[in-house]
């Protein structure tokens, strides 16, 4: 099972990259904080100090057609926020 399915990379999560070194990763659903934690040491040779997660409840989306009205949901998701230990960072542009 692949635990971080991709990072997180907007303008809020560099700001708490910047100044708290905390960066965010859309998860698997059923993984605990213990495997992300492994998983982010894993990947980017970090030291991990803190696991947040949230399970993001989807949205109910409808619009109106010609043949009357749609409706659907979004996706669930499930995101962690990491907090690195001090000296430590990701950078994820370095592959560009």
């Amino acid at each position: 099972m692949s635990v971080v399915i991709k990072p997180i990379v907007t303008e809020k999560m560099t700001t708490l990259g910047e100044k708290l070194n905390r960066y965010g990763f859309f998860v698997d659903r059923r993984a605990n904080k213990i495997e992300i934690k492994k998983a982010v040491e894993e990947l980017y040779g970090v030291t991990v100090t803190d696991v947040n997660t949230l399970v993001v409840t989807p949205k109910i989306k409808s619009r109106y057609t010609r043949s009357g009205l749609l409706e659907g949901r979004a996706p669930i998701y499930k995101k962690a926020i990491v907090t690195l230990a001090e000296g430590d960072k990701i950078d994820f542009y370095s592959n560009i």
